[in-house]
């Protein structure tokens, strides 16, 4: 092995993605998982959509749902999104760490759900659909701005030991 690579996998402090492909991961992506901790300290998460916009990510769910009350006790949470059923192939992720706050207002609604909608669903016609669904009575808006960044390209990892070679599962860039 050349002396500039690795011997072991202890330290993946290089195989951070660049910043360009962690923002094309975050734009092609629809889902993520937003985690939180309980009202016993317990953390907990859930695979939702999200919208990028401005630096952070926003999210919707109904009021009543425990994800509400729990960020609404302590803001902070975390969102991972991983590059699985993208046009990138599997292997890339980035986790963040950040502060919510939770939006009940309709200056937030009117912009956020039909921006959100298109998002999801490319269709003008499909996305007016889903908009109408969404914009509910007790449905609020998580707004994520995220404060810390982990990410990782396992294309770096395997690239490090050619040797090895990648899983045929993980693809390169």
């Amino acid at each position: 092995m050349a002396d500039d690579l690795p011997s072991d996998y202890e330290d993946l402090t290089e195989c951070g993605l660049t910043p360009e492909l962690e923002e094309r991961l975050v734009s092609i992506q629809r889902e993520c998982v937003f985690m939180w901790s309980n009202k016993d300290g317990e953390a907990f998460g859930v695979v939702m959509s999200y919208l990028p916009k401005d630096g952070k990510l926003w999210l919707t769910a109904a009021e009543h749902r425990k994800r509400v009350a729990a960020i609404r006790r302590n803001p902070r949470a975390s969102i991972c999104i991983n590059s699985t059923g993208t046009k990138l192939g599997p292997g890339k992720t980035v986790t963040y760490k950040g502060s919510c706050v939770v939006h009940t207002d309709r200056a937030t609604k009117d912009w956020f759900y039909p921006e959100f909608s298109l998002f999801l669903q490319r269709d003008p016609q499909a996305a007016a659909a889903f908009q109408s669904f969404l914009d509910s009575p007790h449905r609020v808006i998580i707004e994520f701005t995220p404060d810390y960044a982990l990410s990782f390209d396992g294309a770096i990892m395997w690239a490090r030991s050619p040797e090895v070679g990648a899983p045929k599962s993980v693809g390169g860039s």
